[in-house]
């Protein structure tokens, strides 16, 4: 054996020897001294494990069998006509965005991120759809068949049908299709306000044209709005279920093969699965088709109020100790809010029970009742709470978009007085542009100035037109400096807002100790 040999093992002994010594020392050292190490603790808690909470994974294969075949493709022929009217955004505008997807062989006349002009091209489109009834009613999102010439419908069997839109609506994204056929297999709808994050979730579509593809994942939440739709009537069941062009309209399902959502969206950076799915509750949907099946429309009730976040800023101006609940920014003329005395500045905690975690809860629960229904209201109002009952009434979407936002003043009449502990500079509005933006003669007062004040620190600027003091209207610049004279230093005073860009909204306005009068 070579010197190197023999050095290369004697390292080798030595190393194994020590090992060993210190393997058999450090149970004796330890015993000695009574202190319990980090490989004890360890060892000592894996010896107890507890029962797993989680067993196995599911077997999708017969849940599979049994729907799929009712599960269809649709494609969708749309004529130039309608396609030059549309309008789609541009990803340098908004990077994430939920995404309402179609399948291959979609063109957009006029490329795909613009309208269309001129003599633009016929365009298709696929989205997935799902049947309801043995005689032909299907159910699939509004958006796969908005403005189609023509829509074929596949079935799992290969059959194909020309399909009648009964009628969709855009509001919750459902289309009531029918095609002329009996005896067809059919999914049974599940308990969507059941559904629970963590449960598994199975979804079937047409993802880039693969007709019957399968995919799962689990719920990640539930009651999700969408901020960058007008779907104000939809809490969204999200899960990480693997959705892409063409799985729009096809069914969500839990483990039992029951339809809980028809997934609608994704949200996305680069236009594909991103892990972040969006499905329209199944409870939602049908209600809106049986509406679609009877009167050929969906009618809504409404409170006739506007709301807004509750901040925890606004909580502690209001006198809450939480941020649960919708912030009222203003009561409609003449609405079932107006008449049962709800008022801006109210905090809605609940209805019928059914408590208003953040202000989007709210939308949904009246929306998704019919005209005429009788509701309990649980309203917060200068420390105490009461239960105001409001019938509602139909809801009128031109009305609401109007109460909810407007134009802001460009120009105003000279400034009639200011000095107020806010820092701010009122001037009065002039009667022709009160009605330009839809405000009342004794209405509103425009900002000329906030300086450096505590107005400019809550984000209030030149041009906003500022509506009420806490609960007080304020039409003039001497009327806001009426309202804001008991303010003090350390004060929070709550200030309803119209913005430049028309969104109405309380701000809370905190003065500083140092504030000068």
């Amino acid at each position: 054996m070579s010197s190197m040999k023999k050095s290369l093992l004697a390292v080798s002994l030595v190393a194994v020897l020590s090992a060993g010594t210190t393997a058999f020392l450090l149970p004796s050292a330890t015993a000695q001294s009574g202190v319990q190490t980090p490989a004890d603790a360890a060892a000592s808690v894996s010896s107890t494990p507890e029962a797993p909470l989680v067993s196995g994974l599911p077997d999708f294969t017969r849940l599979v069998e049994r729907v799929a075949p009712a599960v269809v493709s649709i494609e969708t022929t749309i004529g130039a006509r309608q396609a030059r009217g549309q309008q789609m955004p541009d990803d340098a505008q908004i990077p994430e965005i939920f995404r309402r997807f179609f399948g291959p062989g979609f063109e957009m006349p006029g490329g795909p991120r613009g309208p269309g002009g001129g003599n633009a091209p016929r365009g298709h489109a696929m989205g997935t759809g799902f049947i309801i009834s043995a005689d032909g009613y299907l159910l699939t999102n509004h958006h796969v068949v908005d403005g189609a010439e023509e829509v074929k419908v596949r079935l799992s069997d290969r059959r194909e049908f020309t399909a009648k839109v009964i009628g969709s609506d855009a509001e919750s994204d459902v289309a009531v299709l029918k095609i002329e056929a009996t005896g067809l297999p059919t999914l049974r709808f599940g308990n969507a306000g059941g559904v629970k994050a963590g449960q598994w979730a199975v979804a079937i579509g047409s993802p880039f044209g693969f007709e019957q593809s399968v995919t799962a994942g689990i719920v990640s939440a539930v009651a999700r709005s969408n901020q960058y739709a007008d779907q104000r009537y939809v809490p969204f069941i999200q899960t990480d279920v693997p959705i892409n062009q063409g799985n729009s309209g096809g069914p969500l399902l839990n483990v039992s093969g029951e339809v809980i959502g028809i997934n609608s969206q994704i949200f996305s950076n680069s236009g594909g699965f991103m892990g972040v799915s969006f499905a329209i509750p199944i409870d939602i949907a049908s209600n809106v088709a049986e509406q679609i099946k009877q009167t050929g429309s969906v009618q809504r009730g409404q409170v006739g109020v506007i709301v807004e976040l509750l901040t925890a800023e606004k909580a502690s101006a209001v006198g809450l100790s939480d941020t649960r609940g919708a912030l009222v920014n203003n009561v409609q003329p003449g609405s079932p809010a107006e008449k049962a005395g709800i008022e801006p500045l109210d905090v809605i905690l609940s209805v019928d029970g059914t408590r208003i975690n953040t202000s989007s809860d709210l939308p949904p629960l009246i929306g998704n009742k019919a005209p005429g229904t009788k509701v309990k209201l649980s309203v917060f109002r200068e420390g105490r709470t009461r239960d105001i009952d409001v019938t509602l009434s139909q809801l009128d979407e031109q009305t609401a978009s109007r109460a909810a936002g407007g134009q802001s003043p460009s120009a105003a009449s000279p400034a009639q007085s200011s000095g107020n502990a806010l820092g701010l500079t009122g001037r009065d509005l002039q009667s022709a542009q009160r009605r330009q933006f839809g405000l009342g003669d004794d209405e509103g007062v425009v900002v000329a100035s906030v300086g450096r004040g505590a107005a400019a620190n809550a984000g209030i600027a030149q041009g906003d037109v500022i509506l009420r003091v806490g609960r007080t209207p304020v039409g003039s610049a001497a009327a806001l400096d009426r309202a804001l004279q008991g303010v003090k230093p350390g004060d929070t005073v709550m200030l309803l807002v119209r913005g430049r860009n028309g969104a109405t909204q309380y701000r809370a306005v905190t003065v500083s100790e140092s504030a000068e009068r």
